[in-house]
This record gives structure tokens, sequence and C-alpha cells, in this order.
């Protein structure tokens, strides 16, 4: 099944898509828990572990730096100068790195999500709630799963990029 997944994932313009597709899922989510839930209402999903809810998070990851007045502005130029890097990193990418490409393209796709936020509402949404019992984890959204998971994929290219880099240096 992955060898018919390859070639699709190989194609030049998959990173365009990705960033889309990540954008649309983003926006369309945060969209929906704007319009239909009022901020700090909760549905829970799974009790005791899972639920969605409506929370506004104007920091970064954990609501870092969120009790400043400059974080808005700082958030904003942090992820354009980001954004600009990741895009150039991504143009120096070859076909063959799937992985890397797709994390980067993730990535990007979340950041443009967070960004798109920060500039219309001065605060990113989050909506979906992990817990135990108790104890929460913080709040995210599609655009900082997209980030996570993206950052995975760089991390098991590298892992892979050293793994055949060994391989060839044992085999000399």
């Amino acid at each position: 099944m992955l060898s018919k997944l390859v070639p699709k994932l190989q194609h030049p313009k998959m990173p365009l898509w990705v960033v889309i597709g990540t954008l649309i899922a983003d926006q369309a989510t945060k969209l929906h828990f704007n319009f239909w839930y009022a901020i700090g209402e909760t549905t829970p999903i799974i009790p005791g572990l899972f639920a969605l809810t409506h929370r506004r998070n104007t920091g970064a990851a954990f609501s870092f730096l969120a009790d400043t007045s400059w974080a808005i502005p700082f958030f904003i130029v942090v992820t354009i100068v980001a954004v600009i890097g990741l895009t150039w990193y991504l143009k120096k990418t070859t076909v063959e790195q799937i992985w890397l490409r797709l994390g980067l393209a993730l990535i990007l796709g979340g950041a443009f999500g967070n960004l798109i936020d920060r500039i219309w509402h001065g605060e990113v949404i989050d909506f979906i709630l992990v817990h135990w019992q108790e104890h929460y984890w913080p709040a995210f959204n599609v655009a900082d799963s997209a980030i996570c998971v993206g950052v995975a994929l760089m991390l098991i290219d590298l892992y892979i990029e050293e793994r055949d880099k060994k391989r060839k240096e044992s085999a000399k």
C-alpha cells in the first residue's frame, strides 16, 4: 500500500496541497468553534479523557508569553520569519525527501493557520482538550497538531538519513 502512495507523495506539488489542506482544515474547525461555541463552552466526548471546547490563547504553546502586551506582534513577526525560512528550506528539498517535505508542509500549514488567527482575532482559537480526570493538557487546535506531526516527520527523516549514512559508511 505504501508503495502506491510514494509516487503521489513525490509529486512536486505535494507540499503545496498539504499546506492548503492543513490550512483549510484548521480554519474550518476554528470557524465552527467560533460560530457554534461560546468561549469556555465545553462538550465532553470521552468523559475524563477528551473534550471539545472553545478557548482563546494570546500566547504561544502552553500560553507562553500570553500576559504580555507585545506577544501578538512578536508572534506575528516570528511566524512570518519562520514561514519565509521554512519555505526557503522546502524549496531546497528534492522529491525523494518525502518525510522532510511532508513535515515542512504540515509545519507551514499550521504556522499559516495560527498566523491568520493572530492577525484576524488577536489570539489563537483552540478547541481540543485532552485530560486525565482533573489533569488537563493545554487546549490546542489542528494547526498545533500539524506542527507537532510535521516536526515528528522531520525527525523520522533525520533518523532515516543518518541510518542510511551509517549503512553506506559501514559498506565501504
